[in-house]
């Protein structure tokens, strides 16, 4: 993709790419072989006119009044969100959360791979995850300067990850799948943060139980 359309994406359009993503998976999957923006439109709850401007983005990938290959719009999404290999990334925390996150990660997950998990309880320190050895917090800053890692996923309470954040942005990773509550984007400018809030998802679906239907 080139410069002049990187800068001109959305946060909101990069956040659909996903759902582009696994719709078309599955159409692929089933042996669909073409697909018009009113049908993808359908399926992702919003307007052809949105879809065909979400993909104008990347240069479009399709021509008016025909519709999309899909073997071939799955490849250029695939190219968007899985370009230049696997990002190596290390876990922070490796409770029942962490070593859920882990499991995806070193399952189901495309475009990571999982080089490295720490924790500083002595009862998680040394035990096996995934195919990997927790190690120490202690050794973290002596692993990154070694190994460089690009991601940092933190499955922490909220003061640890407080503490923790300035030392990981100082070894030189800008990029969190956070899962803390607290927002790194806001403290440091410059870091690329996907926050997860697991408590607000469940929140918006009960109003939505209780009010909505």
């Amino acid at each position: 993709m080139s410069e002049l359309h990187q800068n001109k994406v959305s946060l909101p359009v990069i956040k659909r790419l996903p759902k582009y993503y696994r719709y078309l998976s599955e159409m692929h999957q089933n042996g669909v072989v073409k697909v018009s923006s009113s049908e993808l439109a359908r399926m992702m709850g919003t307007t052809a006119s949105q879809v065909r401007q979400d993909f104008n983005c990347f240069g479009g990938f399709g021509q008016q009044g025909i519709g999309y290959q899909v073997d071939v719009l799955l490849s250029e999404i695939s190219k968007l969100l899985f370009s230049e290999g696997d990002l190596d990334t290390i876990l922070i925390g490796t409770g029942r959360l962490g070593r859920a996150i882990s499991g995806y990660l070193t399952g189901e997950a495309r475009g990571y791979r999982l080089i490295a998990a720490f924790d500083k309880s002595p009862k998680e320190v040394g035990q096996p995850l995934g195919g990997l050895q927790i190690q120490d917090i202690a050794s973290l800053s002596d692993f990154c300067q070694e190994h460089k890692p690009q991601v940092a996923v933190l499955c922490i309470p909220k003061s640890s990850a407080q503490e923790l954040a300035p030392v990981l942005v100082g070894l030189g990773i800008r990029n969190f799948w956070n899962f803390s509550h607290y927002d790194l984007s806001v403290a440091f400018e410059g870091v690329t943060v996907e926050n997860v809030h697991l408590g607000d998802s469940l929140m918006s679906l009960g109003y939505r139980v209780r009010n909505c239907q």
